[in-house]
Order: structure tokens, then sequence, then C-alpha cells
């Protein structure tokens, strides 16, 4: 039911041009040109053109074509709506790429325009995976020199491919959606046979992203491109054009000028600024994991884990309180806190080594004669010159009630 459900949604969401409105040519030099009645025609000796073919994991093999602009510093992956192919967008192309100074790589999904195989949600994940090898590959691009342009249903693959990269430089989403199920019907909730599902994947992206919506989107109502917006977790100023549809954008002065503003700031974003970025981000998760215990206790309770508790913040009522010098409420009482006797050096005449033969840390024997008395458990592993760490000698036996019958002394 779930798949068909699933290929119904696809069949909602690619509409390739049909005829397509290019074709390609090989020249007598091997290269490739692009043949066109429709949208603007590159001419056949535009060295800032290259038309490729890229192949995919699927088998499939894609049209893509690369813009250079000699004055660019950062690269960008357009990937296009449901109902257009390259060569309606090449103009688009060339306009934004003398406008943001950019190189841009576009590229047709499988079954649009020349490239081959049938259009789906997996196929267009493959697609822009290899167009972006292809950029590491051919033309030497670093995903900190990166930028992804996703529009409409484009905004899937491309958010597939920004969840991946780290180091990404930036994302921009034009008119993208919450999730497939969700344009066709309101829902609240995430199916598993649902297509493109972004509500998710943005969440995952760890550069800026800038939304650009029409508010009068009849196709894809504004609320996807604000739900986008909110959920990002480096949110960018987004670009709400009023009265703005969902295939006229570009024709807004807004729309250009709000672009020219992110590519310079994140051209001003340096790669050590990134990392640095990063790394700061990281610790601070770091540093927020059970902070409650480095609270109540000197030591990291959580190295010592209580089979009584679920997690940290339930550890100091469930643990028992060791009545040593230092009362720690963490203690665990079983066998795996042995160590820590001789971790917190809690036996200053011991210098914090452990007798315990079946304790992993070197033996005291060698040191000064121990002033901590004997072990009188039969069983005990600990003989010779110093006192018992086991932890059936150091705690006890838990009785029913709680309370635990242990030495006091060690």
């Amino acid at each position: 039911m779930g798949c068909m459900v699933s290929q119904l949604a696809a069949k909602f969401a690619f509409f390739p041009p049909s005829p397509p409105t290019y074709h390609l040519k090989k020249r007598d030099d091997g290269k490739l040109t692009v043949v066109s009645t429709a949208a603007p025609i590159p001419h056949a000796d535009d060295t800032s053109l290259d038309v490729l073919l890229v192949d995919t994991k699927h088998g499939n093999k894609i049209v893509a074509f690369y813009l250079r602009n000699p004055y660019a510093r950062l690269t960008l992956l357009y990937s296009h709506g449901n109902a257009a192919d390259l060569g309606q967008l090449y103009d688009l192309f060339v306009q934004l790429k003398v406008n943001l100074r950019v190189n841009l790589m576009g590229y047709d999904y499988s079954g649009y325009g020349a490239s081959t195989g049938k259009p789906s949600e997996s196929s267009t994940y493959a697609d822009i995976e290899a167009v972006y090898e292809c950029l590491e590959t051919e033309y030497g691009v670093s995903q900190e020199d990166l930028i992804l342009y996703g529009q409409s249903v484009g905004s899937g693959p491309t958010l597939h491919l920004a969840s991946k990269l780290p180091r990404l430089r930036g994302v921009v989403l034009h008119s993208g959606i919450l999730s497939g199920l969700r344009v066709l019907c309101h829902v609240k909730f995430t199916f598993c046979f649902d297509i493109y599902k972004n509500i998710n994947k943005v969440k995952k992206v760890k550069c800026p992203v800038l939304v650009i919506h029409g508010t009068e989107d009849e196709v894809v109502n504004w609320l996807h491109g604000n739900g986008l917006w909110k959920m990002a977790r480096e949110s960018y100023e987004p670009l709400w054009i009023k009265g703005g549809g969902h295939c006229n954008l570009e024709l807004y002065p807004d729309y250009i000028r709000h672009l020219c503003k992110f590519i310079q700031e994140m051209e001003n974003i340096t790669t050590e600024k990134r990392l640095k970025k990063i790394r700061q981000s990281a610790k601070e998760s770091k540093s927020n994991i059970c902070s409650s215990c480095r609270t109540c206790c000197t030591m990291k309770c959580c190295r010592f884990k209580c089979p009584d508790c679920s997690n940290c913040s339930n550890c100091c009522s469930n643990c028992m309180n060791v009545s040593w010098s230092i009362n720690c409420p963490e203690w665990c009482w079983r066998p795996s806190c042995m160590k820590g006797c001789c971790f917190l050096k809690l036996f200053p005449s011991c210098l914090g080594s452990c007798c315990c033969k079946k304790c992993s840390w070197p033996s005291c024997c060698g040191v000064t004669k121990c002033s901590l008395p004997k072990c009188g458990r039969p069983s005990c592993c600990c003989k010779g010159c110093c006192s018992c760490f086991c932890w059936q000698c150091c705690v006890g036996k838990k009785h029913s009630d709680g309370s635990r019958n242990g030495k006091q002394n060690g």
C-alpha cells in the first residue's frame, strides 16, 4: 500500500517537458553541444560552457551544464523544478553566473531533457550525488566552496546532499517543499511512504540556509517555506516576495538583490571560520551531556553505570551513598565501580594504587607500607601488605530495604 501511494505521489511530482526543449549533438572534436529551438542556443565556440554526460549509480546518463565565471570564488549547484529542463533554464543560468559572480552547474534529472532513465525520488538523489562527484573530480570543487540551490522539487535532492556535507558553504531553498504529500494535502504527520521528507532533513544541515518564497504561491503554499526557515539550524534572513507566485520570483528585483547579498556574505565566511564554528558547536554539545552529574560530584559519575538508573538525572537518588571521606551520591554498588576507589584516590596512604589482583590498576606492593587494615573477608582477592578494594568489601550487600551493610573504612 505504501509503495503504491509513493508511486502515485511521484506521478504528481514529476512533469518533464515533452518533447524535450533541446537535444545533444557531438562536434567534430568529440565535445558535446546543445541544439534547441525553444530557448536561446549557446554559441558553439562558447568556452565558458561545458556540456557533460554524467553517469549515475542507477546506470543512467544525465546531462549537466557547467558555466564558468573567471571572477568566481564559489560554485552554485542548481537543482531545478519539476516542469522544466536545461533548455529552458540556460538563459537564467547565464544571468545568475554573471550577477552572482559564481560558477554554475545545472543538471537534468533522470528522464528529463536528454537524460536517460525515469524520474523518481531515489533517482534524483543519485543524480545530484553524481553531479557533486563530477564537480569534485573534474573541476576540483570542494564542499567548502559550494552552495546548493534547490527550486521547488529541487529542494528534495538539495537537502538530501546538504545533510551529508558538514562543511558546505550555504544552501538556497527557492519555493521549497516540506514533503511531497504535504503539497497534495495538509497532513501534520510524516508517513513512511511520503517523498522528499525535507521537514526532517533540513534540521541536519549545518550551514546557512536562505529561504525564498512567494506569499501568493498557489502550488506550494508559503507555509512550506516558512516551516523550512524555522526548522533550519542556521537560518539566514529569508526573502518573502510579496505577491510572488511559484514560477515568477526571478522577475522581482528583490530576488537577485537578496541573492547577491547572500553570496557576498558566504564569500566572506572563510574555511577557518566555518571549521571554528563547527568545533565550537561540537564542544557545546559535549559540555551539555551530564551537566547535572558534574555539579553534584567532582568525578564524572557517568563513567560508572548504575543498573538501577535509566539516566544520569536519576543517578543521585538511586545509587548508594558511600560513607568514606568523600560522600559521593553517584557511587554505584555494581562490580564495575570497583576501580573507583583507586580513581578517586580515597586512600592517600596507598598513593592511589590498587592492591586488588582483579583490578587492572598497578599493584601498590612496591610502595611504602600501607597503614590500612587487612581485609577479613575469606574470599577476598587481596593478600599481602595492603587493604582490600573489592566492591563487596567496600560496599557490602544490598538489603531489601535499600540499605547496605558494608565496611565504612574501605
